[in-house]
């Protein structure tokens, strides 16, 4: 009845290391989401801001484009529309295309699952190929 207790003691220590690790890759997922998260807030703090600093500048200049050029004013405020609208529609295609290719998200976290994983099978005397 020896071996009782020290087989009981094994699956409590493998079990305790199985929860250690679940908890670790979850404050790392918590840490990621977090930073996640501040990073897209900055980035539409800071968007949100160009874009009223940059519609107001571009009202201004067309304004005192028209005002310097009274009598082609129509010809400015058209022109300047003109290339506004060009403008949008090269930021139009460059947003496109940035929401086709983002980055992949909590990549240090399945890194470090799928590094678990393979230690795993590793002590488990599997061979077998970690999935992708």
């Amino acid at each position: 009845m020896s071996t009782s207790p020290g087989l009981f003691g094994s699956l409590q220590a493998t079990a305790a290391s199985l929860l250690a690790i679940g908890q670790t890759r979850l404050a790392l997922l918590a840490n990621e989401l977090e930073t996640q998260k501040l990073q897209a807030l900055r980035l539409l703090m800071l968007a949100v801001a160009l874009l009223f600093t940059a519609g107001l500048g571009i009202v201004l200049l067309v304004v005192l484009a028209a005002l310097a050029a009274w009598e082609q004013r129509l010809w400015v405020v058209g022109g300047c529309a003109a290339v506004l609208l060009g403008a949008a529609w090269l930021l139009y295609r460059a947003l496109m295309q940035a929401l086709q290719s983002p980055e992949p998200a909590f990549s240090a976290t399945l890194a470090e699952l799928q590094e678990d994983i393979r230690q795993l099978k590793a002590a488990g005397g599997s061979h077998a190929a970690t999935p992708d």
